[in-house]
């Protein structure tokens, strides 16, 4: 199996689609991708939205046929992050893992709060950057629970199968001890990074505590539920698409609805990144 992506319009325009391909055939990322990578292992399949280090706010877009990630706007403008010091853009690799879904119709027993009606996010934290787009399969360490306008906004910390540091990492106390001061700044990041757009600071229920491993991986289970009750129909969609083409169900699109969602996109190469530049140091800490 094979993920590439394909592309309409360009980079920071209103227009700009980013679809993504299995094996050459347009699919959502929201619905057609399954959640495991290998669920015997417990590997997660994650989809890059937003590349360490960048400001567009990429998302994958629920309302669209096919879902494809697009750039988040407010009032017509194109949105993306500010710069809070010393951070510059995401910290992470930032993304949703597929086949999930934090309902907004159900209240979480520990934050209090509903869900904020997205797949659930993800901050992997490996040394390469990604792109949007890609399909990284990913370990679970940890989650971060944001309270974001009064709704539990999750934050899956989670590692790439293929980064040096995976085979050491199994939980949330793993980042600390071989990534020192990454889980501050993860907590200050999402704290802090709307207050330049004179917005209050955010909250984290639990004392912005990162639970483990075993808390995080019931997490995701609780909203790959509620996305087999919204795929389903059991639960109400709104304005969510639930288009796809790989499910086989009411919702799945004929090749000839595909290719007109689709008209005039292109497929793209994965783009060639100098890894070198962008790999982490961190000098602090226990010697790995």
């Amino acid at each position: 199996m094979s993920y590439t992506t394909r592309t309409l319009g360009k980079p920071d325009t209103l227009d700009y689609r980013v679809f993504i391909e299995k094996d050459g055939k347009v699919i959502s990322p929201f619905h057609d991708i399954p959640k495991f990578a290998d669920e015997a292992n417990g590997i997660y399949n994650m989809v890059v939205e937003v590349p360490r280090w960048t400001n567009a706010k990429m998302e994958i877009s629920k309302e669209d046929s096919l879902n494809p990630i697009k750039q988040d706007t407010k009032k017509g403008k194109l949105r993306y992050v500010r710069n809070p010091f010393p951070h510059h853009g995401y910290i992470w690799n930032y993304g949703a893992i597929p086949q999930t879904w934090e309902d907004p119709g159900q209240t979480n027993a520990d934050t209090q709060c509903v869900g904020d009606n997205d797949p659930i996010d993800v901050c992997e934290i490996g040394e390469a950057i990604g792109y949007t787009g890609q399909v990284k399969q990913v370990k679970v360490l940890g989650v971060m629970a944001l309270i974001d306008e009064g709704e539990t906004d999750w934050k899956v910390l989670a590692i790439d199968v293929t980064d040096p540091l995976a085979s050491k990492m199994n939980d949330v106390e793993d980042i600390e001890r071989y990534m020192p001061g990454l889980l501050h700044a993860t907590n200050e990041w999402f704290r802090i990074y709307k207050i330049p757009d004179n917005k209050p600071e955010n909250q984290f229920a639990f004392g912005g505590e990162a639970k483990n491993k075993d808390y995080a991986v019931n997490v995701i289970k609780e909203t790959a539920e509620a996305w087999s009750d919204l795929i389903s129909g059991k639960a109400k969609a709104g304005k969510i698409s639930l288009t796809n083409t790989q499910l086989d169900n009411a919702s799945t699109l004929s090749e000839a609805s595909t290719n007109e969602i689709t008209a005039g996109s292109v497929s793209q190469q994965p783009p060639k990144i100098d890894q070198s530049l962008h790999k982490w140091f961190f000098i602090s800490g226990s010697k790995i």
